[in-house]
């Protein structure tokens, strides 16, 4: 679940690139490099989510995001809304987990 939340936040994060530098006159470079440079961060970490230092990348990636409101402001709403997608995620994978492992013991238990 966490995979994909980052890859759909890639293409919102992509897609903000050219919003900062036609609507909020930001610099073209600046732009591109925090935009386009999220994005592929966040391909990066999808796809290297069974390493647990993944997790703390996501979490920085959410923060990135809800930051880019002082550039472009609706990035504040847009990011606490992947950021709250992210967390949902996160603690929802964490307790299938718990829950399979939980299950794994109880069936090496009941034989």
């Amino acid at each position: 679940m966490c995979a994909a939340m980052l890859t759909l936040e890639a293409i919102v994060l992509g897609l903000s690139a050219p919003v900062m530098i036609s609507v909020e006159d930001v610099d073209k470079v600046a732009a591109l490099t925090i935009g386009l440079g999220l994005a592929v961060l966040c391909i990066l970490v999808a796809g290297s989510l069974r390493r647990p230092q993944a997790y703390l990348v996501g979490h920085a990636i959410q923060v990135a995001a809800i930051a880019m409101g002082f550039l472009v402001p609706i990035m504040f709403f847009v990011g606490a809304m992947f950021a709250a997608l992210w967390f949902g995620a996160f603690y929802l994978g964490r307790k299938i987990e718990d829950d399979k492992a939980r299950w794994a013991r109880e069936a090496a238990e009941g034989q």
